[in-house]
């Protein structure tokens, strides 16, 4: 199964954003499944549910590090290109959805009690972030095939 549709898949099955993308992609880079889980994991709900960045960008970001980020302090063309390629994601990312703060996509802070299960009880997170993992998987597609 290609990535991106893995990516869904592991949504479904209800791992976070963050874990969708990042368990999906990281056979690709011969990181295991369960160490991809565990790194992914904090980034749900825009950073441990406060709303910040949504999962699914965190994740993509993640793999454009894996792709194109430095392991030297002295690669500073590896550590451009790392940016330019997260930059480019962002920037395709917002035109589409106008944002890339969870927030923002679901229109409700998430940080409070009471948002979160307002998020719930419009079933926010079934309704609007499966389409967020969807662009975000086929955004990287077409970034890591350049």
């Amino acid at each position: 199964m290609n990535p991106s549709l893995q990516a869904e898949k592991f949504f479904e099955q209800g791992y976070l954003c963050s874990q969708s993308i990042l368990m999906a992609y990281a056979p690709l880079f011969n990181l295991d499944q369960d160490t991809a889980a565990r790194l992914a994991a904090p980034f749900g709900g825009g950073v441990a549910r406060r709303g910040e960045t949504c999962g699914a960008v965190a994740g993509a970001c993640m793999i454009l590090g894996l792709k194109y980020g430095h392991i030297s302090a002295e690669d500073i063309e590896s550590k451009e290109r790392a940016y330019q390629a997260v930059n480019e994601f962002i920037s395709r990312f917002e035109h589409r959805h106008r944002s890339i703060v969870c927030s923002h996509l679901l229109e409700i802070d998430i940080s409070s009690p009471d948002g979160l299960q307002q998020a719930r009880d419009e079933d926010l997170f079934t309704t609007r972030c499966p389409g967020y993992v969807e662009h975000a998987a086929h955004l990287l597609d077409e970034l890591l095939s350049d």
